[in-house]
């Protein structure tokens, strides 16, 4: 019994070893199976739809805004609103920051900034390229806590801007080339078949059938002739002997539906972004819908990033980052013109609001419209008016009261 048990736990020590060699052997042959970002950025579907969203990103203004008393005021003269909007400080712009940072959000495990401070002050903001980002976490599941590594060096999490696609530590995301591996790889590999196709000339992969045993001489001359046949540099042509015959092993890009197989693909990254297909092929598209499914989800990210990172201890909770997005939002000259008919018959926008939504000039009018087919009702004082008739009642009370000239009512 003594030796059936040493046994047996020699077995489940072995059992581990034999398994990563296994696996180990599995990945040598069939290749690792994870989509690189480099291969993502290479699918036009895929840089297409980062390229439209950080567009969107990069373009819309980053405000501070400070509250009081319910409205939002804005903080205009804050050093850190020009790092955001115009100069990081650092050799890339803010329109190239954005670019780099939302480009790593998807494809890489976050997008990272370091933040540069001075005895508490916020000089510039450096990107990092996240490839250059190691983490160091703790064990403690419930309090959670990491350092982060550039090049060796120790920083703290408040040492950078973090931009972190669906994490679950707050240290590193989950980026696309992890979650659609597959999708990422069948739109890179159909790449690479047409190019091979392209540079094969078209022709079909094949082998060749012989009804007698050919010498070695026939069988070099018949290597070079096919050889010259798929270099795809001149006309060739081959001449098979009698006997010979040339059988196909594969299939052109129009038996295999690789058009029609791209067009369902991009479907599949349309949902991905949150973008229509017509808008990820380069047609104009409702900018309103993509700001509302794509852009604004992820300014909201990059919001709760900014107030965590770049707002004092003493600051959060009076102060907030905001995106402007009110230009997005507008749609079409008919749908806003439209919404503000309803607003202005409807009595709850003046026409100054309405000119200062558009950035006109105040008209200096203050005064509202009423129909005389209203009644009216004010709630705090239980009194009820109908201009038609210029008659005031109170809801307790029976009779009605009616002004006239002179102050009298009857």
């Amino acid at each position: 019994m003594g030796l059936l048990k040493r046994f047996r736990r020699q077995e489940i020590r072995a059992d581990p070893d034999e398994t990563m060699f296994e696996n180990a052997l599995l990945t040598a042959l069939l290749g690792s199976g994870k989509a690189t970002k480099q291969m993502a950025l290479q699918v036009p579907t895929v840089s297409g739809g980062i390229d439209l969203i950080a567009n969107v990103v990069a373009s819309t203004p980053v405000k501070l805004y400070r509250e009081e008393n319910g409205k939002a005021i804005e903080v205009p003269n804050d050093p850190r609103v020009r790092l955001l909007n115009d100069e990081t400080g650092d050799t890339l712009n803010a329109n190239e920051f954005w670019h780099a940072m939302i480009r790593d959000y998807y494809t890489g495990k976050g997008g990272y900034a370091y933040i540069n401070r001075v005895r508490g002050e916020i000089r510039s903001l450096h990107y990092v390229d996240e490839s250059r980002v190691a983490v160091n976490r703790n064990t403690d599941a419930i309090f959670k806590d990491f350092d982060l590594l550039v090049d060796g060096t120790v920083y703290r999490p408040f040492d950078f801007l973090k931009l972190l696609r669906n994490t679950k530590d707050g240290a590193v995301g989950v980026p696309i080339t992890e979650e659609n591996t597959k999708l990422i790889e069948v739109a890179y590999q159909s790449l690479c078949f047409e190019l091979y196709l392209v540079k094969k000339g078209g022709n079909k992969k094949g082998f060749l059938q012989s009804e007698k045993r050919l010498d070695k001489g026939s069988m070099d001359e018949l290597k070079q002739a096919f050889a010259n046949l798929y270099s795809n540099s001149s006309d060739n042509v081959v001449i098979l002997n009698n006997g010979i015959r040339f059988q196909e092993s594969s299939n052109t890009s129009v038996e295999m539906q690789l058009n029609e197989n791209k067009q369902s693909n991009a479907e599949e990254f349309a949902k991905i972004f949150h973008i229509s297909t017509a808008e990820m092929g380069g047609t104009a598209g409702d900018t309103a819908s993509l700001a509302k499914l794509a852009a604004i989800p992820l300014m909201k990210v990059i919001e709760c990033a900014l107030n965590r990172d770049l707002l004092l201890e003493k600051e959060k909770g009076l102060l907030y980052w905001a995106f402007d997005t009110k230009e997005l939002l507008k749609g079409s000259m008919k749908e806003r013109f439209d919404a503000y008919k309803t607003a202005l018959d409807a009595n709850f926008m003046q026409v100054d609001e309405v000119r200062f939504a558009e950035d006109m000039e105040p008209l200096g009018l203050t005064w509202i419209k009423l129909g005389l087919q209203d009644v009216l009702y004010d709630p705090k004082t239980s009194t009820i008016y109908t201009p038609n008739t210029n008659q005031m009642q109170h809801m307790t009370e029976q009779t009605l009261q009616v002004p006239q000239e002179g102050g009298e009512t009857l």
